[in-house]
């Protein structure tokens, strides 16, 4: 399957404190009923090891957007900035995004 069209948008997150893991999935999962969102995945490392494998971070969330336009509706999103007040700046030492597009 090619994912054609498709916005990627792909976060991975460290944790200031690993016990609050479970939380912070629990806010990830508030989320889910953005409408701008095509298909998301919250997962936590795989236990995979390969030297070309980072398995530093806690917790990851790739989410697919049809387009630009809708991941920038996204960002706007007041579940997602409720998300990103109440959990991810107070909960994490160190967010990375990568966002990628079709070739």
């Amino acid at each position: 399957m090619s994912l054609n069209n498709t916005f990627v948008h792909h976060v991975h997150f460290w944790l200031k404190d690993k016990a609050d893991l479970q939380k912070f999935i629990e806010g990830l999962n508030l989320l889910r009923p953005i409408t701008h969102i095509r298909d998301i995945h919250i997962g936590v490392p795989a236990d995979t090891h390969r030297d070309v494998v980072d398995r530093s971070y806690d917790v990851s969330l790739l989410i697919l957007f049809d387009d630009k336009a809708a991941q920038d509706a996204y960002q706007d999103d007041p579940i997602h900035l409720i998300f990103v007040d109440g959990y991810a700046k107070p909960l994490c030492a160190r967010v990375v995004v990568q966002d990628s597009v079709n070739v």
